[in-house]
């Protein structure tokens, strides 16, 4: 009894370790791009404008080149597949943002919802649970989503 209790406790301590290893690699753009990658899988459709338009946000944003981007998009999604929740995505983007910008990162996924030109409960679900998450007034929430889709005029 004892060996298959020390067998689990090995095991899960494994998991924390993975897990803080993980957490560790985590900068702010792998967390800003977790976010985007987020919010275009949670209609369980990969659209190719949905892609387009984070690597558009990912060059502007983080300064990065084409190769940069497909680096980092390959690089989060398997890490946002494994992913238990969005905390520790969300906890390195609200370490390196003011509430201002907060409210822009929310922008920006509201951006990646409607790219496919179709806004999916689950997408808005998504960007609501972040906006939470990011400590963002539902007033903000709001206002944003409002401010994207008079931008792309849905």
């Amino acid at each position: 009894m004892f060996k298959k209790l020390k067998v689990l406790l090995t095991e899960f301590s494994n998991e924390l370790t993975q897990t803080n290893q993980l957490e560790s690699v985590i900068d702010f753009n792998t967390g800003l791009a977790a976010l985007l990658v987020e919010v275009m899988r949670a209609d369980s459709k990969i659209e190719l404008t949905e892609l387009e338009k984070i690597a558009e946000i990912l060059k502007a944003q983080c300064e990065l080149d084409q190769s940069q981007v497909d680096a980092l998009i390959e690089k989060v999604r398997p890490m946002v597949e494994e992913a238990l929740d969005l905390h520790q995505f969300v906890k390195e983007v609200n370490a390196k943002t003011t509430y201002e910008e907060r409210i822009e990162v929310i922008e920006l996924l509201w951006h990646v919802a409607f790219a496919d030109g179709h806004l999916d409960d689950y997408e808005d679900h998504i960007i609501r649970k972040i906006s939470s998450l990011m400590y963002v007034a539902h007033v903000d929430f709001v206002g944003a989503k409002i401010r994207v889709k008079e931008s792309i005029e849905l």
